[in-house]
């Protein structure tokens, strides 16, 4: 996992990078809230590891801004030289923080909460590549929205994507299913629509 440490206290920082190394992981250091932005939004990063209260962008705003931008989930530790109280607590997890560490970082315990965000992560990961599956029926073409209930194909994707379609005939269905349908009713040579020459 690549991970983003975020400090701006020299010594605390350092002392944050030994700990990620010693504990096998790659990690780079950011010292403010701007500068973690910047690398975060450079790309690769699956977890942060971050200061809460800094000058000028801090640990929250930072992981607001994250969850906003949305993507691939990152898992985010918050870590505090202050004691965490039950009005905090609820100011990180309305953020989005996943898990929370006093200062000074006990190494077994970032190492445990590395590897709950490895494990949350490779899940996160199945989910994705089992949504992006669409159980289609291979006769009628409707999509199964839930157990119970399917629609077509155009409602499926339109209100999920927020795609519009338009409408118009291939030259094989052409042939297969309007031609016949027009020679029942007497049409003999209709000229063919755009395309289906």
């Amino acid at each position: 996992m690549k991970i983003l440490a975020l400090e701006d206290q020299p010594v605390p920082g350092l002392l944050l990078m030994a700990t990620l190394r010693a504990l096998g992981q790659e990690a780079d250091l950011a010292a403010d809230g701007a500068t973690a932005w910047e690398k975060f939004c450079a790309g690769g990063y699956r977890v942060v590891v971050s200061d809460w209260r800094m000058p000028g962008l801090d640990g929250l705003e930072l992981c607001r801004k994250i969850r906003r931008r949305g993507g691939d989930y990152v898992y985010f530790i918050l870590i505090s030289s202050q004691r965490v109280t039950k009005a905090s607590r609820q100011e990180a997890l309305d953020a989005g923080v996943d898990d929370y560490l006093e200062k000074p970082v006990d190494p077994e315990a970032l190492g445990m909460r590395l590897h709950v965000a490895e494990r949350v992560i490779g899940l996160t990961t199945q989910v994705k590549q089992l949504e992006s599956f669409i159980p289609i029926c291979s006769h009628c073409k409707k999509i199964r929205a839930d157990p119970h209930y399917w629609q077509q194909v155009e409602a499926y994707l339109s209100e999920r994507q927020g795609l519009t379609f338009s409408h118009g005939i291939c030259p094989e269905c052409y042939e297969r299913e309007i031609l016949p349908q027009l020679r029942a009713m007497g049409i003999e040579s209709p000229p063919p629509p755009a395309g289906a020459e």
